[in-house]
């Protein structure tokens, strides 16, 4: 049995430590959610640059791939370039609030083939 003096000392370093852990812990989950939505974006842009590659009306054919998405599209020299545009909303509890909202962005560029 433990001397009186080191009795509840776990329960300390418990209380003392437990709180670092959750914050990383939140920060870990807060990362993976930021990267899960940066490859969500990667994949519409590609699909909205192949949509409006093949497309009569570039434009409309990348909105139609891409919805839920602020996508752009510019056409020149034979290519097509999709630019898709995303604001991920940082709610992870604690660590959300100390980040703030990130503006998440990818372009794809591909020959157009006209239809």
């Amino acid at each position: 049995m433990p001397p009186p003096a080191d009795r509840g000392q776990a329960s300390v370093e418990l209380a003392l430590a437990l709180p670092v852990v959750i914050t990383l812990v939140l920060g870990v989950v807060q990362v993976l959610t930021v990267a899960a939505d940066q490859v969500a974006v990667e994949l519409a842009a590609r699909e909205a640059a192949r949509a409006a590659s093949v497309a009569a009306d570039p434009g409309a054919a990348a909105a139609a791939a891409a919805p839920g998405f602020d996508v752009s599209v510019a056409t020149g020299g034979g290519t097509v370039t999709a630019t898709v545009r995303r604001t991920n909303r940082t709610a992870v509890p604690l660590v959300g609030a100390l980040l703030g909202d990130l503006e998440l962005h990818a372009a794809v560029t591909m020959a157009l083939e006209p239809p």
